[in-house]
């Protein structure tokens, strides 16, 4: 009997002795499993680091889970598949309709497997950021695209002579391309999805949201229809470097179409031949009497097109024209203007700007 009770007294001490082992090991397993969740255990500036190293990886549409976590494992940006495995097999038990988005991702290694977990069900995908300028002609947006490796400048630029009226019924009929209707602004795409069309598409809807009701809701003294004010928006935007001045040149341009005399836009004529002016090449004579449709030196009322993007400011300035006697304004190439009342009045102007510019 007392040699039972000594023989259990001994196991109990056994057992007493390697319980702190076991729940260390099991402690310490437990832990080594939630590492791979909820993400490793790096310094502050490690994981800085890491955080700008994030990897770039595409998941093909069709692509199984398993083949996910082996493509993460060795991208490195997790530590294990067989973690990854057993962690959505958890989760697909609680969610039997658990389905991965395929894109494209930027994913850390600091980022916890939960947290890389959601990203890709949820299709938290790569959005490309672009953006558009105020005054830019449809050129100048595709060589801006093409540079920023969306694709070729012509793929854009052939993707805006197709009008498309079934998603924008609202577009003027017979026009030749789109050409003051994409809307200057900061856009987000999905990488997948940034295609000439659709960057088209979404700058139109933008367009919609933003410029079309203020043409429908303005009550307008010029009478300009849509494609007019789009075109006649482009000139004020081209024209007005000061803001200051918008309204002004707008009111310009109105007293000059309502006595029938010729717009004499400068950026007119250089859309129509393709080319810009500086200060030290301002147009020539011989350019500014090249016929042309978009030139407002030789023809009367607008040219048949805009000949860039507007910004608010500039659509809103055109409904709104201020009211003046101007009838003519010239650059003195610092953005600002003198305007003028009478021919006689715009002569001297340039002859001032002409005496500045060559004592410089």
């Amino acid at each position: 009997m007392k040699q039972s009770i000594k023989l259990i007294s001994n196991r109990a001490l056994f057992y007493l002795a390697i319980l702190p082992v076991t729940c260390g090991i099991l402690a310490w397993q437990g832990w080594y499993w939630w590492s791979w969740v909820s993400g490793p255990l790096i310094t502050e500036s490690s994981a800085q680091a890491l955080k700008e190293n994030t990897v770039t990886i595409k998941i093909p549409v069709g692509t199984y889970g398993q083949q996910i976590g082996e493509d993460l494992e060795n991208s490195g940006i997790i530590r294990s598949a067989t973690a990854w495995n057993l962690w959505i097999k958890w989760l697909g038990i609680q969610n039997p309709n658990l389905e991965f988005k395929a894109g494209t991702y930027n994913l850390s290694p600091t980022e916890s497997l939960s947290t890389i977990t959601n990203k890709i069900l949820q299709g938290d995908v790569v959005k490309l950021s672009y953006t558009i300028r105020e005054g830019w002609s449809i050129k100048q947006m595709a060589e801006y695209l093409e540079s920023e490796g969306f694709f070729p400048a012509s793929d854009f630029i052939a993707a805006t002579k197709n009008i498309p009226y079934d998603k924008f019924p609202w577009l003027p009929s017979n026009i030749p391309h789109l050409e003051g209707y994409l809307f200057p602004d900061t856009y987000k795409v999905v990488a997948e999805k940034a295609t000439p069309e659709a960057i088209v598409n979404q700058m139109l809807g933008q367009f919609e949201q933003v410029a079309l009701p203020v043409h429908q809701k303005n009550p307008s003294t010029t009478k300009l229809d849509l494609h007019e004010w789009v075109t006649l928006a482009s000139i004020v935007e081209k024209e007005a470097v000061v803001a200051e001045e918008r309204g002004l040149i707008s009111g310009v341009f109105n007293n000059r179409l309502k006595k029938g005399m010729r717009l004499a836009a400068d950026p007119t004529v250089e859309y129509g031949l393709g080319i810009r002016q500086t200060k030290d090449q301002p147009l020539t004579y011989s350019q500014v009497e090249t016929p042309s449709p978009y030139n407002t030196y030789i023809n009367t009322g607008l040219p048949p097109t805009a000949i860039a993007s507007s910004g608010l400011a500039s659509l809103e300035a055109t409904l709104n024209p201020e009211d003046t006697e101007y009838l003519y304004f010239m650059a003195r190439y610092d953005g600002t203007h003198i305007f003028s009342r009478t021919a006689a009045e715009h002569e001297a102007a340039i002859a001032e700007v002409e005496r500045m510019l060559s004592s410089q």
